[in-house]
């Protein structure tokens, strides 16, 4: 087993524990869900995303919405043939979210698979 993880910064003060630069708005299981699928496509329709996730199209859409006011995914409204689709991208703020958050998750991982905790 290894040591305690060192914290420290680069100045030598204690930095802050990872877990308090999680962002709440993606962080949210669903909504990381989206960011993730999304970031998988160029773009991606709405019925994949409800599918995928297993969810009502009324919760599906709250999240959206949160992810759209906070400028992380854009909502375009259109037709393939007759029918009414709607189709979710990332922004580039979105692409840059969720970077953040997986290096975050991933600091997390390793304090986690590097304490001595028995």
């Amino acid at each position: 087993m290894t040591g305690p993880v060192d914290t420290s910064a680069p100045d030598g003060t204690e930095s802050p524990h990872p877990v308090t630069g999680l962002d709440d708005v993606v962080h949210q299981r669903v909504r990381l869900g989206i960011l993730t699928i999304a970031h998988e496509a160029r773009r991606v329709e709405f019925g994949y995303l409800r599918t995928q996730l297993e969810l009502t199209a009324g919760n599906l859409s709250q999240h959206l919405g949160v992810l759209e006011t906070a400028g992380l995914v854009e909502v375009e409204k259109g037709y393939a043939g007759k029918r009414g689709r709607t189709w979710i991208t990332l922004t580039p703020a979105g692409h840059a979210a969720l970077a953040a958050e997986i290096a975050r998750l991933k600091q997390l991982i390793a304090r986690v698979e590097t304490s001595n905790v028995q």
